[in-house]
């Protein structure tokens, strides 16, 4: 691999040479912006090695380092090794910026050039760039090159996979009464039409679905609305005659996925919404006519669940429930009987759930991660990492299934056999973060911001943290991951409202030691109305015992006692009829009150 990265490296400052461009920065976005992007669009993975789903690549004429979050310090530094590439920690006292970084590395260049790909960063990102270079000693950005075109010889094509209509009877809501609460909401912006990106809004909106990104039920396109029509952009090719039909009858055409740039030309509207922080650079600069600020309705809409949506997530997080029973039922006799391994399991609990109705794939790529592999909070065994597991220690599970009528994602970490005091205390203080969170009640509208505090708080009387989100909302048959609402340290304004769900994730990770997660999906819900307003709380979705082995009881309140033994009653209450006597046998032992 450290070869390979070396001859990429070697070839793109032969064409920065010949362009006069001084360093390059590769982003992991794509024309979307999405978090998980196309293979095509995976230039900042083809030119370091570095395989996680955030980072940021820097190339110099004599330098390479790579910027990203603490989920992947342990996987980056390994994969990173040999490539000439630099780890650079971010949110870590002494790690520069990009921008600082660079104005090092170029302050002894003579008009110095970044380029950047103005198509796969957004707008806004840009602007910043654009003005903090500009501030590190005149730094200029060229947007309009992209020598990934040039270099990448084998660069996959647009995934040509065909697009399926999401039955009502999943998605609640007509996809013409949704472009109508989309124009209302423009309407209240005083915004003529926006251009949609974000490739889960498109297929919210128009109650299609696809599979051009890996584990996400998602198509590569862009929608224009505006005040008289609604145009989709896409490759037609992907269009089967029933979804041409279905389009044309909800008043949706249809053009050309590479045709969106001329219709942003020929835009004839007063005013335009182009949410910066979602177009690219490129697109963002085409249209002439005035731009209304501020973020796209779309995600505040599609974070709302309506009835049909929550019912179908219940249903869908009941049969993944099943699935898991079966899988940690099994999971501690086959450790003890030997040759288990991180990627055999994941693979029985990936057939497990492939035989519940309406499965369409996994949520995300399984994090199955035995002790000291736990402490890399994006771990992904391979067959160069893979580890046989044995009959003691901790074993952390994160994962989650697409199905049909719902998106789940859950964490549990398990003890396969005897485990030390301080996993035993490490796992306390865990579910004790876990469990205050959905305890929390709150006002309707407050932030994920200051939610995620409750959550830390057992955490941080005992000097320890995490350096990611405690929770992020999930799909409905759409993306894992899913805003605007957030629940972390990092301020995000958007406000909790019935309807949202929302994941709540804390974990504690020991370097080379082990690493603790427990995560629920849930459902934001009615809590009271008082004089002093509307106050909201938590209904756990995910349905699944929760490992009681490593808890320290003493350690738990009674409070938290007893909502750890309300969420056992409802989960055997809930799973039992769907098992056979021997699993409901299992799971009465594993729900037992303590």
């Amino acid at each position: 691999m450290s070869t390979m990265i070396s001859s990429r490296l070697s070839a793109l400052r032969d064409v920065m040479r010949r362009e006069s461009i001084d360093a390059f920065i590769f982003p992991s976005t794509d024309p979307h912006n999405g978090e998980y992007v196309p293979a095509r669009w995976e230039g900042r993975k083809w030119i370091s090695g570095f395989n996680g789903s955030a980072g940021t690549a820097v190339v110099t004429m004599n330098d390479a380092a790579l910027w990203t979050d603490s989920r992947y310090f342990l996987a980056a530094e390994e994969q990173l090794r040999g490539t000439g590439f630099k780890l650079m920690k971010e949110r870590i006292e002494g790690t520069p910026s990009i921008t600082k970084w660079l104005g090092m590395k170029l302050s002894t260049v003579e008009s110095p050039t970044v380029g950047v790909d103005g198509t796969v960063n957004s707008a806004a990102s840009v602007n910043r760039l654009i003005a903090e270079l500009r501030a590190e000693g005149g730094i200029t950005v060229r947007t309009n090159y992209d020598p990934l075109d040039l270099i990448w010889t084998d660069r996959p094509s647009v995934p040509q996979d065909k697009v399926s209509i999401h039955p009502l009877e999943y998605a609640g809501e007509r996809c013409g009464d949704k472009i109508t609460r989309i124009r209302a909401a423009l309407k209240e912006r005083h915004a003529c039409g926006m251009l949609v990106a974000a490739l889960d809004d498109i297929a919210w909106t128009l109650n299609l679905r696809g599979a051009d990104v890996h584990c996400n039920p998602v198509f590569v396109a862009y929608l224009l609305i505006d005040s008289k029509s609604v145009t989709l952009f896409v490759d037609r090719d992907k269009l089967t005659p029933e979804v041409e039909a279905y389009l044309a009858a909800e008043g949706v055409g249809t053009a050309g996925y590479g045709d969106v740039g001329k219709a942003l030309e020929r835009y004839g509207e007063y005013n335009i919404l182009m949410d910066e922080d979602e177009i690219n650079y490129t697109l963002y600069n085409i249209p002439a006519c005035v731009k209304v600020a501020g973020p796209s309705p779309i995600p505040a809409l599609k974070a709302v669940k309506n009835a049909t949506e929550i019912e179908c997530f219940r249903r869908a997080m009941l049969r993944d429930g099943v699935a898991m029973v079966k899988f940690l039922r099994w999971l501690r006799p086959a450790v003890e009987a030997g040759g288990q391994t991180e990627m055999s399991i994941d693979a029985k609990l990936t057939s497990l759930r492939a035989e519940q109705p309406l499965y369409k794939g996994l949520s995300f790529d399984t994090i199955a991660a035995y002790q000291e592999h736990g402490a890399i909070v994006h771990y992904e065994a391979t067959p160069e990492t893979d580890v046989e597991l044995r009959p003691e220690g901790l074993l952390l599970i994160d994962s989650g299934a697409q199905y049909l009528d719902g998106t789940t994602d859950i964490t549990r970490t398990v003890a396969l056999g005897p485990v030390t005091e301080e996993q035993r205390r490490i796992y306390t203080l865990v579910l004790k973060a876990h469990i205050r969170l959905e305890m929390c009640k709150f006002p309707r509208g407050a932030s994920g911001t200051q939610l995620d505090a409750v959550a830390r708080e057992p955490l941080w009387r005992e000097g320890l943290n995490y350096l990611h989100g405690t929770g992020h909302g999930v799909g409905s048959y759409l993306n894992v991951h899913e805003g605007p609402h957030q629940i972390r340290m990092e301020h995000v304004p958007a406000p909790l409202v019935e309807g949202m769900t929302v994941t709540d994730e804390p974990g504690l990770y020991l370097a080379s030691r082990f690493g603790v997660r427990t995560e629920n999906t849930l459902l934001t819900v009615p809590y009271m109305e008082t004089e002093f307003g509307r106050f909201l709380g938590f209904e756990p979705l995910t349905l699944c015992p929760i490992d009681t082995e490593p808890v320290i009881t003493d350690m738990l309140t009674s409070e938290e006692r007893s909502w750890l033994n309300g969420y056992h009653r409802m989960v055997y209450d809930r799973l039992a009829p769907h098992l056979d006597a021997g699993e409901r046998e299992w799971l009465a032992r594993a729900c037992a009150e303590v």
